[in-house]
């Protein structure tokens, strides 16, 4: 009876600010085809295109990290759950835009990221810049899970970075991570 709820839904987008909103599995595909979407609307928009670049960029770097992390845990038993949970949003607030994406993630990996982007937040830009060179220079490693270069790359562009946690269930959190433009 989805039908008699789609306009709840539709509310719900709109009173939260949120201008283009895609959940499910993600693939390499998809992100491009949602890339070429997510750019047409914010130009037909007649925003600045160094505004439209920034939100593409940032949008494409939290898909890439979705997918990545998800492709990362295909041996794992919460694999289906993972590769299911992601949603990516780009809406706009009164302090700008924001790209806003979450996916299900193994509770032994928070630490790890949360780690990673508290140290991102503490940065300045001079300093984001310096590290986004260094990690340019280092070697990629064979197996990544979706959390380094377009992380830094996030923070450098955003005006402000933050994340949320929600426990799932024993094994799985939700983690969303939201970039203002």
């Amino acid at each position: 009876m989805i039908h008699q709820h789609l306009i709840h839904v539709q509310n719900m987008l709109r009173e939260h600010g949120i201008l283009i909103s895609f959940a499910g599995k993600l693939s390499q595909s998809l992100i491009e085809e949602y890339g070429t979407a997510v750019k047409t609307y914010l130009e037909n928009e007649d925003r600045p295109r160094n505004e439209v670049t920034v939100i593409f960029s940032i949008f494409i770097e939290q898909t890439q990290n979705i997918n990545n992390y998800c492709s990362s845990r295909k041996i794992s038993a919460n694999y289906e759950k993972i590769a299911h949970s992601s949603i990516v949003t780009i809406g706009k607030a009164e302090d700008g835009y924001f790209v806003c994406s979450g996916n299900a993630v193994e509770k032994e990996d928070l630490k790890l990221l949360t780690s990673q982007i508290n140290s991102l937040v503490a940065m300045d830009k001079a300093e984001l810049k310096k590290l986004y060179k260094e990690k340019l220079r280092e070697e990629t490693p064979d197996v990544s899970d979706g959390a380094g270069l377009g992380l830094i790359d996030i923070a450098r562009k955003a005006g402000s970075l933050e994340y949320f946690v929600t426990e799932l269930d024993e094994q799985l959190a939700f983690f969303t991570l939201k970039a203002v433009v």
